[in-house]
């Protein structure tokens, strides 16, 4: 079954409305999705866990059918800072002042925020897939433009990207998520169709573009003040990334943590691509088993 047993809402926090489930028992662990995905990513992940944590699974605003702001200048409704400031609102309603958090690509660059925003709050962190916006930036050569093309073009003045994606939004999904080569059956049918559901929804595409344009500019300053003002990572991580993706062939990326975080960084690669929850689910419960506290 799909979610089985997880409670499906909404929640109103920090001005945005935010779809969720809920399910388990135990230290509460917040799951954060990542683009174009919605929570739905975690269904391999999420029954195991909550054996032994209690699960908040949200859709970022702007992403799945949470509230979509609309476009601006600037950008900074979708800033890390206030994409992680809901997470911490959304934990602080459903009772939890401390929490782990586990979280993938986009979801990723939120949690890392909100572990320097709210460091207090967040007991372990797991990345996947990712290594610091920052880093990226700051290092970009061809291979990372050519391979990262798309942070470049969704980060293009609205319209245009919006325009483009919006011919054919389904052809879209196929071409953005086959950077390694998969079929339509890659994702789980239920899932793939919460992805495509939301994308359809109006705001949701240009949420999306809106997300990549903060990350090339509010983003960065706000990176750049931390990293000014000595504010790191004060909690143990796990860094994860798929052994077929790039991350592990552009970067040595538990080094290029540890320039950002003052804790314990453990992990390494998962035989996966991008997509580590779904594509190598037991790799990454296995990797999370040693790491997460009960």
């Amino acid at each position: 079954m799909f979610f089985e047993g997880f409670k499906l809402e909404g929640r109103e926090v920090n001005g945005v409305t935010l779809r969720l489930r809920r399910g388990g028992d135990g230290p509460p662990l917040l799951l954060l999705h990542g683009n174009p995905q919605t929570h739905a990513m975690w269904h391999k992940v999420a029954p195991v866990l909550a054996r032994r944590f209690t699960l908040v699974l949200p859709d970022l605003r702007g992403y799945g059918f949470s509230s979509k702001p609309p476009v601006a200048p600037g950008s900074a409704a979708f800033s890390k800072r206030d994409m992680a400031a809901d997470m911490a609102a959304l934990m602080t309603a459903l009772g939890h002042q401390t929490f782990g958090v586990v979280s993938h690509d986009r979801g990723a660059r939120v949690a890392h925020r909100l572990a320097l925003d709210h460091g207090g709050r967040v007991e372990r962190l797991c990345t996947m897939d990712i290594v610091p916006t920052l880093a990226h930036f700051e290092r970009t050569d061809m291979d990372f433009a050519l391979g990262y093309y798309h942070w470049f073009w969704l980060a293009q003045p609205h319209p245009l990207p919006e325009r483009l994606i919006r011919r054919d939004v389904e052809d879209w999904f196929r071409l953005h998520t086959s950077r390694e080569p998969k079929d339509d059956g890659f994702f789980h049918l239920e899932a793939r169709a919460d992805y495509l559901a939301a994308l359809n929804l109006p705001g949701t595409v240009e949420s999306i573009c809106e997300d990549y344009r903060a990350a090339t500019g509010i983003d960065l300053e706000h990176d750049r003040a931390s990293r000014a003002e000595g504010v790191r990572v004060r909690c143990p991580m796990l860094v994860l990334w798929g052994s077929k993706g790039k991350i592990g062939k552009w970067y040595e990326p538990l080094k290029l943590w540890r320039d950002y975080a003052d804790n314990t960084i453990e992990g390494g690669p998962v035989n996966s691509g991008h997509y580590l929850a779904e594509e190598a689910p037991e790799e990454v419960l296995a990797a999370l088993e040693g790491f997460l506290k009960p």
